[in-house]
């Protein structure tokens, strides 16, 4: 997996990249996978097994979230320049809770309010989080320092999966498991506390800039259009992993707890692919764009075609893990490089503002993906997915076009 003339790698240096605050930013996002993504792993089944609601309304209850999130994670990235990217990931942090409290809700709506107003929550606590771990870090390392994170961000999701399966087994009703979420919710705001960097950062008196600098400069502003672009394209295509957990319970035939142990194992096996990529990607590709384009985008779309398939023919429904697997090596790449792209490009006192546009493309992305993945699974879940891969490809070769360079310097 590693990129020729689109590299965007730094010259390497003998110094640690995993420091004090590394390590409690990256527990920070451990802890709170941990929470809400047990959550996300049941509020489908919730919303639609217990609310008896049609699954199109889980696809609004998800664009809801992400269409207005993308506006907080705006919010987010511009306070975080402004006051600090530590005081804003913690505010924001702090209410991620009340997607806990989404499963108290008996009436949908109030359900989908509380479920929208924590994931508003968490996407103006992103981009503060990751300008956070850019201030912690050498710029050469960065591309570890976001592998690791997204790691222990994805291994506190497959955690939770893990554990919300075998308490869905065990028969804990589905309301303990969403209260039981928010206990390492409130660990994780208690890891940002601890955290020393995220000061604001104040701008130098700038130099005169030389020919080639003003060049690179451009250069960098070209990239950085381009991949929101992409992230945004992308986003159109994408979905909650809620769709797919909805797939594999409608797939199986059996009592309705073993069908929602089988489909939230399709969860469990998404964390743990996409944990152990962001573990290699972070130590192997120092931020390439063929490989976010290749291993990124274009498997993203390969493995929405793939559920398509199995779904429309009726095969073996075990043949949607190795394709879920296939969606976490994917995210992997994508969460790993494209941070790591955007911190490389924006000027350290305006990192905030690149990461909140980098979330904010994305969700609102997804606000378009999830309502038309909602929609379209009335007609038949291959429409959803025929759908998401064809956007996934245009994302791909939308991104492929971007010139090669040899370096990135922000």
């Amino acid at each position: 997996m590693s990129d020729t003339a689109n590299s965007l790698e730094a010259p390497a240096t003998e110094k640690s990249w995993l420091s004090r605050d590394v390590l409690f930013i990256s527990l920070s996002a451990c802890f709170a996978d941990l929470g809400y993504q047990s959550v996300l792993a049941i509020f489908p089944l919730f919303l639609v097994l217990s609310l008896k609601q049609p699954v199109w309304m889980f696809g609004l209850a998800t664009a809801i979230s992400y269409g207005p999130g993308a506006v907080f994670a705006l919010i987010g990235g511009h306070m975080a320049d402004r006051f600090g990217a530590k005081r804003t990931a913690i505010s924001g942090n702090i209410l991620i809770p009340l997607l806990s409290l989404s499963g108290l809700a008996t009436l949908p709506g109030l359900a989908i309010a509380l479920f929208s107003g924590g994931w508003w929550a968490r996407n103006f606590r992103s981009p503060p989080r990751r300008t956070m771990l850019t201030q912690a870090v050498t710029k050469e390392h960065r591309g570890q320092a976001f592998g690791f994170l997204h790691a222990l961000d994805i291994g506190g999701g497959f955690l939770a999966a893990l554990g919300t399966m075998l308490l869905v087994i065990a028969g804990v009703k589905f309301t303990h498991i969403f209260l039981l979420s928010i206990i390492p919710l409130l660990c994780s705001t208690m890891f940002l506390t601890l955290v020393h960097a995220g000061a604001k950062v104040t701008a130098a008196a700038p130099a005169p800039a030389t020919a080639s600098q003003n060049a690179q400069i451009s250069a960098n502003q070209r990239i950085y259009r381009r991949l929101l672009l992409s992230a945004a394209l992308y986003g159109f295509s994408s979905f909650s992993i809620g769709f797919p957990i909805l797939t594999v319970d409608q797939a199986r035939h059996g009592s309705s707890i073993h069908n929602a142990a089988w489909a939230i194992l399709s969860y469990v096996v998404f964390f743990g692919v996409s944990a152990v990529t962001g573990l290699l990607v972070g130590k192997k590709v120092k931020g390439g764009i063929r490989t976010l384009a290749l291993w990124g985008y274009l498997l993203g779309g390969l493995a929405a075609a793939g559920m398509g398939v199995v779904w429309y023919t009726g095969t073996n429904p075990l043949l949607y893990y190795p394709i879920v697997g296939l969606m976490g090596l994917s995210l992997g790449v994508i969460e790993t490089i494209e941070p790591t792209i955007i911190s490389r490009l924006m000027p350290s006192q305006s990192t905030g503002r690149g990461m909140g546009a980098l979330t904010a493309m994305r969700s609102l992305g997804l606000f378009v993906g999830n309502l038309a993945m909602g929609l379209l699974y009335h007609f038949g879940a291959q429409w959803s997915y025929g759908y998401a891969a064809l956007l996934a490809i245009i994302a791909a070769i939308v991104i492929l076009t971007i010139p090669a360079v040899g370096s990135v310097s922000a």
